[in-house]
């Protein structure tokens, strides 16, 4: 048994449990073959909940000290991290966002699932932000379909992003797979780019019925 099958067998019958999670749209991820399934941020437990609801494996990019803490606590956050599907990456230094997107590329054209956050980080408030153009690089470079989907009650679970999860029902909700193949050769042309990018936000926001703010969410978290 893999440690992604063992994590799944013990912890999602726990993760069950407290958070009763509503799958909506699934058999949309498609069985085999390179996707890119791209939703909303609320908080951390996100990355948790995503893995356990999937059939398939899915792939991730991660801050390189969710894999580095010291202790107990930090080794059970690493095992099960990488254990499900994290990679983590230094996104803080001058190339992470290239570290980012290439370590997506090789993970799609593996024929794996990408899962992705083109918010780029969390939301701080609830509200659905500006996405960044790296799901359309990926999309146009790969030709991998991109499943969107929106986390529904999440914010509840925990509150502000930390503190222990608290038992409240969750909804993760996955839409039809969108493709971009018209802009094939394109993914150098900024246009076509945001073009790309505000159509995955678009369905993003219709899932999940969260109030849209045309700005990036980082913006916003310094504005606050």
């Amino acid at each position: 048994m893999s440690r992604f099958a063992l994590i799944k067998a013990v912890l999602g019958p726990i993760m069950r449990l407290m958070f009763r999670p509503r799958v909506e749209g699934v058999e949309h991820i498609p069985g085999d073959g390179p996707v890119i399934l791209a939703g909303n941020h609320l908080t951390f437990i996100d990355s948790m909940i995503l893995p356990l609801v999937c059939d398939r494996q899915v792939f991730f990019i991660g801050k390189d000290e969710y894999v580095t803490g010291k202790g107990l606590k930090g080794r059970l956050m690493a095992w099960f991290f990488t254990g499900v599907g994290m990679i983590p990456v230094d996104r803080d230094g001058g190339k992470g966002g290239v570290a980012a997107l290439m370590t997506g590329r090789r993970i799609l054209e593996e024929g794996k699932v990408f899962g992705i956050y083109p918010e780029g980080t969390r939301s701080p408030d609830g509200r659905l932000y500006r996405g960044r153009t790296g799901i359309a690089r990926l999309t146009l470079m790969t030709g991998a379909p991109v499943v969107p989907f929106a986390m529904i009650g999440t914010d509840r679970i925990q509150p502000g992003g930390a503190g222990f999860p608290r038992p409240a029902r969750v909804t993760v909700r996955f839409g039809a797979a969108l493709e971009f193949s018209r802009y094939e050769g394109m993914d150098r042309d900024r246009y076509v780019l945001r073009a790309v990018t505000d159509s995955v936000m678009t369905e993003v926001m219709r899932l999940s019925g969260q109030e849209y703010v045309d700005m990036y969410a980082t913006k916003a978290k310094e504005a606050a």
